[in-house]
């Protein structure tokens, strides 16, 4: 449910309860703070709408498959790549005596 569709929910139980007591004066202002307040505190949230949340998990799920596939193929290859290397080169000497 997106947050505008939550605040209509919202303010129409509200307006319904309200409608049940028509002796209270400044119903509809007071519908209409309500309103208001209402559309403050979610714009306060960090919401998103079901089908964006559905379709980032969709993302993710995909990212985690391909991580696990590149991580299966790097296992694959380090023992290969460990036979096939040449033995690591002693360091250079450095010539103290030669001149720039």
């Amino acid at each position: 449910m997106t947050p505008q569709k939550l605040i209509d929910t919202l303010s129409d139980q509200f307006s319904q309860l309200l409608a049940n007591r028509p002796d209270l004066p400044g119903q509809q202002e007071l519908q209409r703070q309500m309103r208001s307040m209402l559309h403050s505190t979610f714009a306060k949230l960090d919401l998103v709408t079901r089908e964006e949340f559905d379709a980032q998990q969709a993302v993710l799920l995909r990212t985690r498959e391909r991580l696990e596939q590149l991580e299966r193929r790097l296992a694959a290859l380090e023992p290969s790549a460990a036979e096939t290397a040449p033995p690591p080169s002693p360091p250079a000497a450095v010539d103290s005596d030669r001149q720039t």
